[in-house]
């Protein structure tokens, strides 16, 4: 057998019988979650935990003054950053801005891979939220979010971590990019399934996760996964792209493709990925 095989097989397994290491949330990211649920808390001691971690604050203060919250007075304080985005929306933005911490490795060939998954994460997050942007111009709809769509734009592909990893342990399998892309493929949705459900996120999450990839999924509204979707075929990193744009234009995610190629919708999408670089 192959290394290639049987690292699948591993993997296979691993799933099956409920024993694959899944990714843990990031220490500061469940902080503020579980502070986002007290019933007690309040917009001070919501800033004083985001304080606790400087990186966060700072970029929480970044978002707070981007283009997409519109304000032109500039915050300089991480209470005011907080007051700014409000408690309900700071639960998500705080731990999109944590996620980067898990793509992370010590080993250099598995490290340059995280690296690249990260990249391709964020260019579905800033399609994804662009696309939104226009869709809810045109529509005046308000049901879905920002702050929603950023995480689960984030944690579609979340599923590819512990495929990495399982990975590390045999080098081999690195010289062969196309394997790992088959495997992730094959096997992050249903991994990204049962890491969304460990880190007890709601069924928007689990959903992004688990069916994104998958173009038999859909809903009968346009919801957060069709933006993901939208999300990933702008950036071609998900299969047969274009019957993906020609399914989410007959659904009314979107008018006409030219609306995706213009130069307002090149400064949302760049807008949305600097917030994560």
């Amino acid at each position: 057998m192959s290394t290639q095989n049987a690292l699948l097989t591993i993997l296979v397994e691993k799933i099956n019988n409920d024993t694959l290491v899944l990714p843990t949330l990031p220490a500061i990211a469940l902080k503020v979650r579980r502070a986002a649920d007290d019933p007690n808390i309040n917009l001070n001691k919501m800033a004083d935990v985001i304080g606790q971690d400087p990186s966060l604050s700072a970029r929480m203060i970044k978002i707070s003054n981007s283009a997409y919250l519109g304000r032109e007075i500039k915050v300089t304080s991480t209470n005011q950053a907080v007051t700014r985005i409000g408690l309900a929306q700071v639960k998500n933005i705080a731990t999109a801005l944590a996620m980067e911490q898990l793509f992370v490795s010590k080993n250099e060939i598995v490290k340059k891979y995280m690296a690249q998954k990260w990249t391709d994460i964020i260019n579905i997050v800033g399609n994804a939220m662009a696309v939104l942007a226009v869709y809810q111009k045109k529509n005046n709809d308000k049901k879905l979010s920002f702050d929603t769509m950023t995480l689960a734009a984030l944690v579609a592909d979340i599923g590819a971590l512990p495929v990495l990893t399982e990975a590390e342990r045999h080098d081999s399998v690195f010289a062969n990019p196309t394997f790992l892309d088959v495997a992730i493929n094959r096997l992050a949705g249903r991994i990204g399934g049962s890491i969304m459900r460990e880190w007890k996120f709601n069924d928007v999450f689990i959903e992004c996760a688990e069916h994104w990839r998958n173009p038999q999924y859909v809903k009968s509204e346009v919801s957060y996964i069709d933006f993901v979707r939208v999300g990933g075929a702008l950036a071609n990193l998900i299969d047969n792209p274009d019957d993906i744009l020609t399914s989410a234009g007959s659904r009314g995610v979107f008018d006409d493709i030219d609306e995706l190629q213009n130069a307002e919708f090149q400064d949302l999408r760049d807008n949305a990925k600097a917030l994560f670089m």
